[in-house]
């Protein structure tokens, strides 16, 4: 016998891999998936497109502090706001490509 535990004997037959068996999705995670999907393509939109219209300046946030219209007003807060967008419909891409994972095989 070997001292080694991991080196079997010569004529013993290792077992094969264990299958796994697939996942199963039930109904409420492909909704709750769309729903993100769609959640998230709604809030990147908005916050693409909002800072650069008019409403921007007569909400209630810009006028909560008036010192802070300066900063509110600014091209680069915007542009962060925008980057926020983009953020989030680049998540909206990725999970609606992984809803292709409720593909039935």
């Amino acid at each position: 016998m070997s001292l080694d535990p991991h080196v079997r004997p010569m004529g013993e037959i290792s077992p094969g891999p264990v299958p796994v068996p697939g996942q199963h999705y039930r109904w409420y995670h492909k909704v709750s998936a769309l729903l993100f999907v769609m959640f998230c393509l709604e809030l990147g939109l908005f916050l693409l497109i909002f800072p650069w219209t008019d409403g921007w300046d007569g909400n209630f946030f810009s006028s909560l502090i008036p010192e802070w219209h300066r900063y509110w007003d600014n091209s680069y807060v915007r542009g962060a706001i925008s980057g926020l967008g983009i953020i989030n419909l680049y998540i909206c891409l990725i999970e609606a490509l992984r809803l292709r994972r409720f593909a039935q095989r």
